[in-house]
């Protein structure tokens, strides 16, 4: 340990250079490199408390990290690498790597999306009790949930909207995409105010020919897709912060009853008037927030 900084200092020092990707011993290494012009591996081992077996693995290794350089005079020394220029480059270089390998593992994950789908949808042909109702809390997998049905949908799709609100904006671009492909869009909303940037996007789908009505009150989030498949978003009821759970469900019988409640609702309700429309809340692909 070296003698010029404090044992507490030392420690504090020592686990913060963990904390930014360094082991253990390449931090304990390190430290005792700052405080002294060069070493032998050997003589740095002792001061460094590192086993000499290891020692030249973690030189290696801070080298290639860029906070060790060595000093070749008639036998190899090392010395530390400033801090300023060792830290700052280290951290781009992690960057750097991290941003070429989540670049790779998303080009694997695409293909590898696809063929493990087809696996589960053939595991999916022996199904059993009540497979085809499914509870879904987290945010990020009713999302993709809305947006693989929505996706699908041939005939139909609609909507009972209502807050409390997740996020913004609405996706317009899945249920235009849905319109354009001949599908039938009815959105109903639950009434309420409206800033400009709704009020916009909201007559956009007026004019692509989506029928969004308003009414005064809504039981729950509701989704269909050509009468056989959806989603059902409740408010969860025992916390303090709004959170919907959602259950999805591919079932001719179920969606029948959902679209019966739809309809009724929908009988109920008045149209949107293009400027004067009530503030519309997410698809249900964003339902929990």
């Amino acid at each position: 340990m070296p003698q010029d900084l404090h044992d507490l200092d030392f420690q504090r020092l020592w686990r913060r250079l963990q904390q930014v990707g360094l082991n253990a011993y390449e931090a304990r290494t390190y430290m005792v490199l700052l405080g002294h012009p060069r070493f032998k591996a050997l003589e740095l081992a002792a001061r460094a408390n590192v086993p000499r077996q290891k020692i030249y693995e973690v030189l290696d290794s801070l080298v290639e990290k860029g906070f060790t350089q060595v000093v070749q005079e008639r036998t190899k020394l090392f010395s530390a690498v400033e801090p300023g220029l060792a830290i700052p480059n280290y951290i781009a270089r992690r960057h750097q790597q991290l941003e070429i390998e989540l670049g790779e593992q998303s080009r694997v994950a695409e293909g590898l999306v696809d063929d493990l789908h087809r696996a589960y949808a053939e595991g999916k042909e022996g199904r059993g009790t009540l497979e085809f109702l499914r509870i879904v809390n987290e945010p990020g997998q009713t999302a993709a949930q809305y947006r693989r049905m929505i996706a699908a949908s041939q005939r139909e799709y609609i909507e009972f909207s209502r807050p409390p609100y997740a996020v913004d904006p609405l996706d317009e671009q899945l249920v235009k995409q849905a319109r354009l492909r001949g599908v039938n869009c009815r959105l109903l909303i639950q009434a309420g105010s409206i800033d400009a940037g709704h009020r916009q996007r909201l007559n956009e789908y007026l004019a692509s020919g989506i029928e969004v009505r308003e009414i005064d009150s809504l039981p729950m989030k509701l989704a269909l897709f050509d009468e056989r498949r959806g989603m059902i978003a409740l408010l969860d009821p025992l916390v303090t912060k709004p959170a919907w759970t959602a259950v999805v469900f591919e079932h001719p019988g179920m969606a029948e009853a959902m679209k019966g409640l739809f309809e009724d609702y929908w009988s109920k309700s008045h149209a949107v008037e293009p400027g004067a429309a009530a503030k519309p809340d997410l698809p249900l692909e964003a339902a929990q927030g």
